[in-house]
Order: C-alpha cells, then sequence, then structure tokens
C-alpha cells in the first residue's frame, strides 16, 4: 500500500505536468465556490438591512391601521378608513396595563416653504411619546412635550433630509419658521438621521403635535394609525389579544371578524421579512450553485482525459505490484486536490467579490461563515464524487492491455 507521502508526491507532480488544465479546472471550481459566497452574502445582507429597517421603527411594536372601507360593495385600500379615533388611543393608554407607551399619529403629505425653499414631505402629527415609541432620536433642539399638544402649540421637529432641502448644509433651523399648507410652524428640534431612501425614508418627515395637526391641517380627529410599545417581547400577543377586545368594544363589535381595524405585529413582520430573505438567499445560492456543478463535471472530464493518457503508466504501476485500491487511491487524491485547491481560492474569490459588490453597488452583504463551511465541504465533496468515477475506471484497466496502449 502507497504510504500517504508518496500519494501526495504522485498528486503533486501529475497536476504540475499539465498546468494550464490543472489551472483552468480549478478556475471552474473557484468560479463556483465565489459565485455560491457571494450569493448568498448579498441574500443575507439583504435580510439583515430588511430586519434592522423594521427594528428601526422601534421595539416591541404593535401598530393598528384603521380598516378599509366599503363603497357599493366595494372594497377600497386597507388603513384608508376612518375608523380610529383619539378615543381609541386614549382607552389603549388608559386601560392596558402592558402598554408602556401609546403614540396615536395623524398622517398626511403637505407642500412645505421655508426662505424661498420648498419641498413636498411626509407630516406627522402625534404626542409626546412617539420618540420613545417609534425609536426616534433628537440630534439639535428638542421634541415637543404634552403641554405643546394640549395648547395647540405651532411647532415642528424636522428629520435630516427636511433640513437640507428647506435650509441647506450647515444652516441651524432651530427658532427658523417654516409653512406648512399655509400655516405658519416654528422648528424647535431636528431628529437623528436613520438613513433610508424613497416613499418611506424615515428622515424626509415633520413632526407636529397631534392636536395641532387636527385643528389646522387634516381638519379631522380620525387617525391614520395608533403604535403601541408593549413592555417586553414576551408580552406581545398577549396585549395583541387585549387590544383587539378592548377596540371592539370601543366599536361596539361583537367578534374579530367585524373587526374595522388591523393589528400588525412587528415579530411577526420580522419573521415574514426573514422568510422572503431567506428565499431569496437560497435562490441564489441555487443558481450559484449551477456554477459549481459545471466545475465539477470538469474535474471528471478532466479525470477521464488524465486516465486514458496515463494508460500505460497505469498497467506498469500494476504489473510492478500496484494494487486497485492505490491506483483508485491517486486518482482520487488529484481529483481531491484539485477542488481543495479551488475551494481555497473560492473563498477568497467571495469574500472579494461581496466586498466589490457592496462598495460598487452599495448593497450590504454579510458573509456567512456556515456558507464559507459549506463551500468547503461541497469542494471536497466534488473532488470526491466527481472523480470516484475516472478513478474506479483506472483502478478495474487490465495490466496487459494497458501496458499495450498506445
Amino acid at each position: 500500500m502507497m504510504r500517504f507521502s508518496d500519494v501526495w508526491e504522485e498528486t503533486t507532480l501529475a497536476l504540475l505536468s499539465n498546468k494550464v488544465r490543472s489551472g483552468l479546472t480549478i478556475l471552474g471550481i473557484v468560479i463556483g465556490i465565489g459565485s455560491v459566497i457571494a450569493m448568498v452574502a448579498i441574500g443575507q445582507g439583504a435580510q439583515d438591512t430588511i430586519s434592522k429597517n423594521i427594528q428601526s421603527i422601534g421595539s416591541n411594536l404593535l401598530i393598528v391601521m384603521p380598516g378599509a372601507p366599503q363603497t357599493s360593495g366595494v372594497r377600497a385600500a386597507r388603513g384608508s378608513g376612518d375608523t380610529l379615533t383619539m378615543d381609541d388611543a386614549a382607552a389603549l393608554t388608559a386601560q392596558l396595563p402592558l402598554a408602556q407607551a401609546v403614540a396615536p399619529e395623524q398622517d398626511l403629505r403637505a407642500q412645505v416653504t421655508a426662505r424661498g425653499t420648498n419641498t413636498n414631505t411626509q407630516v406627522i402629527g402625534t404626542t409626546a411619546a412617539y420618540p420613545d415609541v417609534r425609536n426616534v432620536q433628537i440630534a439639535e433642539g428638542a421634541f415637543f412635550t404634552d403641554q405643546n399638544d394640549a395648547s395647540r402649540s405651532r411647532v415642528a421637529v424636522i428629520g435630516p433630509t427636511v433640513q437640507s432641502d428647506l435650509f441647506g448644509a450647515g444652516v441651524d433651523p432651530i427658532g427658523q419658521s417654516i409653512r406648512i399648507d399655509e400655516q405658519d410652524f416654528t422648528v424647535i428640534g431636528v431628529t437623528l438621521s436613520k438613513g433610508g431612501s424613497g416613499p418611506m425614508n424615515q428622515d424626509d418627515q415633520i413632526f407636529v403635535p397631534l392636536h395641532t395637526m387636527a385643528q389646522l391641517l387634516s381638519g379631522h380627529d380620525y387617525l391614520s394609525s395608533i403604535s403601541v410599545q408593549a413592555k417586553d417581547q414576551p408580552s406581545m400577543n398577549l396585549l395583541q389579544a387585549q387590544m383587539t377586545y378592548l377596540l371592539l368594544a370601543q366599536h361596539k363589535l361583537r367578534s374579530p371578524s367585524q373587526a374595522d381595524f388591523t393589528i400588525l405585529n412587528q415579530t411577526d413582520l420580522v419573521a415574514t421579512a426573514s422568510s422572503i430573505a431567506s428565499t431569496f438567499t437560497n435562490l441564489l445560492a441555487a443558481v450559484a450553485g449551477i456554477s459549481l456543478l459545471v466545475g465539477g463535471i470538469g474535474i471528471m472530464n478532466m479525470m477521464f482525459t488524465t486516465v486514458t493518457e496515463r494508460t500505460r503508466e497505469i498497467g506498469l504501476r500494476k504489473a510492478i505490484g500496484a494494487g486497485r485500491s492505490d491506483i483508485n487511491r491517486q486518482f482520487l487524491a488529484e481529483a481531491t486536490m484539485l477542488t481543495v485547491f479551488g475551494g481555497v481560492i473560492g473563498i477568497g474569490a467571495g469574500f472579494l467579490a461581496s466586498s466589490v459588490i457592496s462598495k460598487v453597488s452599495g448593497t450590504a452583504t454579510a458573509v456567512s461563515w456556515s456558507s464559507v463551511a459549506l463551500a468547503v465541504a461541497v469542494s471536497t465533496g466534488i473532488g470526491l464524487v466527481f472523480g470516484y468515477v475516472p478513478a474506479r475506471r483506472a483502478a478495474r484497466l487490465n495490466p496487459i492491455e494497458a501496458l499495450r496502449y498506445e
């Protein structure tokens, strides 16, 4: 039986004797492994980003949305009905011990002007509890108080995007006047940036007291939503059930099937988003895995070619006493070495590709060590699986016929 050192030496010499062929075969594995790692990193990065965005709106959060109104039997969009009132928010605050804080909201988009500039942004009317419930931090100035809300003060807290649009970089907006739908407000604070873009940009918002909003801007007392923060995560499901039955009683409804509101559970949102992102990641990994399969086929092709070229050598080895297991081990070692080298280089290529994709496209990526471990295992497995058939063929060659092979 051949010693390990002999197998290693023979394998190294055999691969170095055909450097170009060995290099191209390794390249196929490198591309396959690198693609799998990079694709999984993209999917994992997307999953982490979605989860962070959901968590950034608050912790242990339950959001009550109004129902969908019906006109002539046609149901409108969910959340567009006038079914939630300030009395509902007051009841949730007063009657639910598991609710740590409650922040009712009125939302609308409005044209806002200041010092010859203007922007169209989202205006949120809410209470002093909003920063705690929705994880809003103040970078400059302060958030308005319950007293500001009760007295219907014309004060506003603006997001950093609104600050940039209305006042430009480097200008202190505190104390400055802005006009929201022809109503004057004084800026008393600027929120800390959360990042984001598009219609859901949390930096492109203006906050005003709820009762000021109802009196001067919206003209009604109906709420767009009510955000409720549970005392802790384990109590969220129980609190959701309590909120459901309390609001049913408020609206004089008998069963949950008649509810004219919807309660969104942040935990459910995170789980759903994670499930979707996980499916996306698996799809990307499956697509990248095709290139890994092609690399394995390339190894098999190379090993068949090698067996054919080295038929006389195999015959000579068997004639001087080498057994089937020795020949089999030799060719399996060559296939495995190719995939191991390709796997190691592919891991580095995967890390590099993930970093480049993140910097060039701005897409967050997160390399998972589980994907790296999987890549190593798969690369070794490919060497064994795709190298087995050529190795078995070499081991079963008749030595006499092999020696006569031209």
